[in-house]
């Protein structure tokens, strides 16, 4: 008899928590997944665009070089080591070569 009121008692939720929680789970989702993506997303388009001959850069694939040339074509002339170049596309460019030094080293500057 008393295991059926607290079976019955524990079924009856109100109609406005299920909202009210579903509303939180996508705003903690926001917060935490979308918008951090998206701010990185404006700042890595931010910097390719910025970028000016002789800026140290790493592309994704981890190359490391200096701009010697920006194409109009949306290539650029990466000089890798003293007299050897590389063309690559802008997008992908991955960071600022000193960016990348101080993060690793644990003293990245916020701008």
């Amino acid at each position: 008899m008393q295991l059926s009121f607290f079976l019955q008692a524990g079924a009856t939720t109100s109609s406005w928590t299920t909202p009210i929680l579903m509303g939180g789970m996508i705003l903690v989702f926001y917060f935490f997944m979308i918008r951090p993506q998206s701010k990185k997303a404006k700042e890595q388009k931010k910097f390719v665009e910025d970028m000016q001959k002789g800026d140290k850069i790493v592309t994704i694939a981890g190359i490391h070089g200096t701009i010697n040339k920006l194409n109009d074509d949306g290539t650029l002339l990466l000089e890798t080591s003293p007299g050897s170049y590389m063309k690559i596309e802008r997008s992908t460019i991955s960071m600022e070569w000193t960016a990348n030094v101080n993060k690793v080293a644990g003293l990245e500057v916020k701008k």
